[in-house]
């Protein structure tokens, strides 16, 4: 093949790939524009129980010695009747945290709480197996979820369950905060990239009209809506998700509330966070294989059609972003050859401008409506859009799983107790292990180092912030992946022990 026509291929296919990721910015703008369109209009029930109902909380956890204990008193402080609570340890740990949580359910049971210890040795289907498992051992028609590094506010169940008043309402979700917020980089950085799903994305989907998800915890669901929707089941990696559209499909409507936050814990080591970012995006994949073909067949609306194909199959972008990474400096030497490079670097400045304008709308749209210290995380976003593109590879790669139907096993996220005074990771269990995938990282971070020193000497000053962000999060990712499994001590940006205790009361 003649070398300029390679040449013009590889260019080609290089802004044929960026055009589709695109597609993703024009979606956040749309997602912050029904924000604000939806913005006021908070959810409130219009009707009331004249008597509360009975409740069922579930707390399914697995290994969770440092948090079990914490999970039960907070439960336990529930503004609820006592007598319409009942609490359900739905446990399939192997280790100590057995003993732990036994020993507080007895404790809990002697101080007059409805609660059972509901121990499984058989993990079949995980956390939706426990789930329905306990849905089992209930007459209970409200279940509410909460996994074990959440701190549930003492109003959670009366701000939520007078929804229910209205027989069609299947499940109610709130928003997520996270208590070691400030503990470190990376979980700030986490916090605001979830900040911008809990508080535009949820919003904007459901004040619209469109399907939106039960997140797995923090929520309250209708045991008939979990039925009519086929109950828990376990052939994907997110059941939340799975659950969520077959029961919305069934014409049940759920309902999010921004205001209501619940306080949780977000992991402070990376390899437990790819390990998250994983299962989620592999479980996305699946989902979207199994239901987007009953989800275009459905009677529901095109708006709710689109919505959620692209909710579904949004992690297919990082098949996208590594194709990018692959075409960067062939891209560039072949224009560099073609004679084009003076010519196109309006086009990088273009590219500079179409992937990060809509991100840092998307993101600081978020932070601003969070509201003070806004201006603060901001700051923060050049270090967030690299953990980004340093994650592209570990999301990629479940992407290919769930694609290739490659099964693999629910791996849970570990939580450490990081908000309690003086916490650490150093000594910890449940530390997730560095893979071959780090080396990867560390390589394409030596690779994009000669990108940007090749994009210096061609003087590509458009490109140039964007492509530094590539060595920068493949260097972030890969080290402290590296760093964190040999069990370096991070350092703790602030000890949020009060900050917790604060929270938990509110």
């Amino acid at each position: 093949m003649n070398a300029d026509i390679l040449n013009i291929i590889v260019v080609a296919l290089y802004f044929a790939v960026l055009a589709v990721l695109s597609l993703a910015g024009i979606h956040r703008y749309a997602m912050v524009w029904l924000y604000y369109r939806h913005k006021e209009e908070t959810p409130k029930p219009k009707i009331f129980f004249k008597e509360l109902p009975p409740v069922t909380v579930q707390l399914p956890i697995f290994n969770e010695m440092y948090v079990a204990e914490r999970l039960i008193d907070a439960v336990c402080r529930l503004d609820y009747p006592r007598h319409l609570l009942e609490i359900q340890v739905l446990d399939d740990s192997t280790d100590e945290t057995v003993e732990i949580a036994r020993k507080k359910v007895a404790e809990k049971r002697a101080e007059g709480f409805d609660i059972r210890f509901i121990h499984r040795t058989d993990r079949t289907g995980y956390k939706a197996g426990a789930l329905e498992n306990g849905l089992r051992h209930t007459k209970n028609e409200f279940v509410a979820v909460f996994d074990a590094d959440f701190l549930p506010r003492a109003d959670f169940l009366q701000q939520t369950i007078h929804f229910f008043a209205n027989p069609h309402i299947g499940m109610v979700q709130a928003r997520w905060e996270h208590i070691n917020r400030d503990w470190s980089w990376l979980t700030k950085i986490q916090a605001i990239m979830l900040d911008a799903h809990f508080v535009l994305e949820h919003t904007a989907r459901n004040r619209s009209g469109r399907f939106f998800n039960f997140n797995g915890t923090a929520g309250i669901w209708r045991k008939k809506a979990i039925e009519d929707g086929g109950g828990w089941q376990h052939d994907t990696l997110t059941e939340d998700l799975d659950l969520s559209y077959r029961s919305q499909l069934k014409g049940w409507e759920f309902v999010y509330l921004k205001d209501l936050a619940s306080p949780s814990e977000l992991p402070g080591d990376i390899n437990a966070f790819k390990t998250q970012q994983h299962r989620w995006a592999k479980g996305g994949v699946q989902t979207a294989l199994k239901l987007l073909p009953t989800i275009w067949s459905a009677k529901v609306p095109m708006k709710v059609k689109m919505e959620a194909t692209h909710h579904l199959g949004n992690y297919v972008s990082f098949l996208g972003m590594v194709l990018v990474c692959l075409l960067i400096l062939p891209s560039m030497i072949a224009r560099q050859e073609l004679g084009w490079l003076s010519d196109l670097k309006w086009a990088d400045a273009l590219v500079l401008i179409g992937a990060f304008c809509s991100v840092l709308v998307y993101y600081g749209a978020s932070q601003i409506e969070l509201g003070k210290g806004w201006a603060k995380r901001f700051l923060l976003f050049p270090l967030m859009l690299a953990v980004g593109v340093g994650m592209c590879l570990n999301n990629a790669k479940a992407v290919m799983e769930a694609l290739l139907g490659h099964q693999t096993g629910f791996v849970r996220t570990p939580k450490h107790g990081l908000a309690t005074k003086g916490g650490s990771l150093t000594g910890k269990k449940y530390r997730s292990k560095w893979n071959v995938l780090a080396v990867v990282e560390l390589i394409f971070g030596v690779y994009f180092t000669a990108v940007c020193a090749f994009a210096w000497h061609f003087e590509m000053w458009g490109a140039l912030p964007f492509l530094a962000l590539f060595p920068i999060g493949f260097f972030y990712v890969s080290g402290l992946s590296f760093l964190q499994a040999f069990g370096a001590k991070p350092k703790p940006v602030a000890a949020l022990a009060a900050v917790a205790e604060k929270q938990t009361a509110a």
